[in-house]
């Protein structure tokens, strides 16, 4: 299936994301890629000494993953860019849990490019019990079928 441009983009549209098991290499990769070694992200005992089961993921490692679970779905919008995003962090993502995202078409819009248009996503990051552990919204530009 190929990339979906502006106009055929409805808002409703809903679609679910292939799912991903938090591994404590990405988390480990995560903090040393951003320098945030955190001791809930890195350390076991004080994350059980605040109430957790266990380390609990960067919240920063869970936007980025449902970014790229998005960009793995079946549906693909023709993106040109993501404009911004306006998130939540809801609860707590571990080490093991398994997560996926539920991404829902909210609005569009065109631009002064008549090439391009702005379409709102709201993605749902859930873990493997349906937890809502992560949830927010994305504007991507996307490409139009003609000018």
């Amino acid at each position: 299936m190929s990339a979906l441009r502006y106009e055929e983009i409805e808002v409703g549209l809903e679609y679910d994301t292939p799912g991903i098991t938090i591994g404590e290499h990405h988390v480990l990769g995560f903090a040393g890629l951003t320098g945030d070694f955190y001791e809930l992200h890195v350390d076991d005992d004080y994350a059980r000494s605040i109430g957790y089961p266990s380390r609990v993921a960067h919240g920063l490692l869970g936007l980025a993953l449902a970014d790229g679970l998005k960009n793995r779905a079946a549906v693909r919008l023709a993106a040109i860019v993501s404009l911004g995003w306006r998130w939540r962090f809801t609860g707590p993502i571990l080490i093991g849990d398994r997560i996926a995202a539920r991404i829902r078409v909210v609005a569009k819009r065109e631009t002064r490019k008549p090439d391009r248009g702005i379409v709102t996503i709201e993605v749902t990051l859930t873990n493997q019990r349906g937890d809502v552990v992560q949830q927010g919204e994305n504007d991507i530009m996307v490409w139009r079928v003609s000018a």
